[in-house]
């Protein structure tokens, strides 16, 4: 039995460390001794070890970037040992991301082609590439990515000293939290500011102020983010009107925030796990490096609407409104996934790419928050131990069912082949008009999966309210925006034209509702 596995790579470690992948052995024992004395049984599982495998009753890892052999790999382990949490050790380059199928992807706007997802590790459902697919979570997972490409191991090392020293700190530590938001979206960030820390918060601007924030800003412990990003680059971009300058820098970051620091960042690339050409890693690395316990980001190009919440804005909001509650991180992550695919009555296109895209990093069993039900410190004893176990036994049971009842029961969209009716066409072109340059039209079928669901929709009054399609318009904005510059005053890329998607829902022949959310990228080419 194990309450935690630790899941990795070995060959991939030694081919990225050599002989120097001895001092990550004994940093991982060391993480095991500190989780023992707080009451926790943690094991290390090699995907490519032989004698490792053989203990789940699976097959070995003979390829670290087959998406398809780690994948089944860690369901194996899941499916032996049960697992409280599982903790992925290692970047993209050790265990892969699941690469699954942008349902919005458009070569002109959002070329995305994947959303690059831990997602999958956390269903217990087989290998795919379709997010409708795993929009029931039921596992606790968490990566401690160390640095994509690099070749010593001090970095991730020093995540794992890190992630086994944590200690829980009083809600009060927790419940004020650093903002920044786009200034354009001012009013989505407010919303979300006030959800999570009170009527009292506020986020800092951009480009009013930053990116060199003060260290009484960067030192509170919750840190949530809306603003632009980039496709590998240590940076976050503010908005005002046609001006897109940094917002939020690792450079700045560094050595700044609070040890225990948990972020969510709505920002597209927030969570990129990308080989940096520089001295400075991304900003979710940076976190990490400087003590950060948990960050919850995107992969790819997020969405989000200007002055309301939706897509990125409520999953970050579920992580970390689950984080001030006492969840451990990697519970955090789960139950916010869980409650995003249940947000709304049925996921749209967008809605698919949010829950794929979105990761947490950092140590799923780490508890920032201290409350009565918080796993056991050294000094609360085994006694205290065995009855946390028990509820967090209670909790796992609960979060498994609740993930198996929105695998069956939510409608999703799925992509739709069928031709327009003149009259849906003919809404959706005038809607184009007013916001986009040479949209893309993708038209999506309401799929209502389980037949008890279906034919319950199909009776009665719900049969006409309920969506038959969604149908997303999906481009660059007429604004043309003004070249930001980055750090040291380097130009930055050509012009930004904003990218936007409309979401519109049909019922009965007839367009019911439209929602516009901005993608929150900096840059277009």
């Amino acid at each position: 039995m194990a309450d935690k596995v630790i899941v990795t790579n070995w060959t991939a470690l030694k081919k990225k460390y050599g002989a120097k992948t001895a001092n990550v052995d004994s940093a991982i024992k060391k993480m095991i001794a500190a989780d023992k004395a707080r009451g926790l049984i943690t094991i290390l599982l090699r995907v490519d070890a032989t004698a490792d495998m053989k203990k789940v009753g699976g097959g070995v890892v003979t390829s670290a970037k087959s998406e398809k052999q780690n994948k089944k790999a860690i369901d194996k382990i899941d499916a032996k040992l049960s697992p409280d949490y599982i903790l992925i050790l290692g970047s993209v380059d050790v265990i892969p991301h699941q690469s699954l199928t942008n349902p919005v992807f458009d070569p002109g706007s959002d070329d995305d082609k994947f959303a690059f997802s831990d997602l999958p590790y956390a269903c217990d459902v087989p290998y795919s590439k379709d997010p409708a697919d795993f929009i029931g979570p039921t596992r606790v997972v968490g990566r401690l990515p160390g640095i994509t490409g690099d070749t010593d191991p001090r970095y991730l090392i020093s995540l794992i000293e890190n992630a086994m020293a944590w200690e829980a700190s009083p809600p009060k530590t927790y419940a004020n939290g650093f903002g920044i938001s786009a200034l354009v979206w001012k009013g989505s960030t407010a919303m979300s500011m006030k959800n999570l820390f009170g009527s009292g918060s506020a986020a800092r601007l951009s480009p009013e102020e930053g990116p060199e924030w003060t260290s009484p800003l960067l030192s509170r412990r919750s840190h949530f983010i809306n603003c632009h990003g980039a496709l590998a680059e240590p940076f976050f971009y503010g908005q005002k009107g046609n001006s897109f300058p940094v917002a939020h820098e690792a450079l700045f970051v560094s050595g700044k925030i609070s040890r225990g620091t948990v972020a969510a960042m709505e920002c597209c690339y927030g969570a990129e796990l990308y080989e940096p050409d520089d001295a400075h890693a991304g900003i979710a690395n940076t976190y990490l490096q400087y003590g950060a316990y948990g960050y919850f980001g995107s992969t790819t190009i997020a969405y989000g609407p200007a002055n309301d919440n939706g897509a990125a804005d409520l999953i970050c909001q579920y992580f970390l409104k689950s984080v001030l509650g006492g969840a451990s991180l990697g519970r955090a992550a789960l139950e916010a996934r869980q409650k995003f695919a249940q947000h709304a009555p049925e996921l749209d296109p967008v809605d698919l790419k949010t829950i794929a895209q979105f990761i947490f990093l950092g140590d799923p069993s780490i508890h920032p928050v201290k409350t009565t039900a918080a796993p056991a410190s050294k000094t609360r004893g085994m006694a205290a131990a065995a009855e946390g176990s028990v509820s967090r036994d209670d909790r796992r049971r609960g979060l498994l069912v609740k993930g198996v009842m929105i695998s069956q029961s939510q409608p999703v969209a799925r992509r739709s082949t069928a031709a327009l009716s003149p009259a849906v066409r003919s809404s959706l072109m005038k809607l184009a008009a007013k916001n986009l340059e040479q949209p893309l039209v993708m038209s999506f079928d309401v799929d209502r999966r389980n037949p008890q669901v279906r034919s319950a929709f199909m009776k009665g009054r719900m049969a006409a309210k309920s969506p038959s399609s969604f149908h997303v318009l999906i481009g660059r904005g007429k604004r043309t925006g003004i070249a930001p510059k980055t750090r040291g005053g380097t130009p930055g890329q050509p012009p930004i034209k904003p990218l936007i998607a409309l979401v519109a829902k049909e019922a009965g022949g007839k367009i019911v509702s439209v929602r516009q959310l901005f993608g929150k990228r900096a840059f277009l080419p």
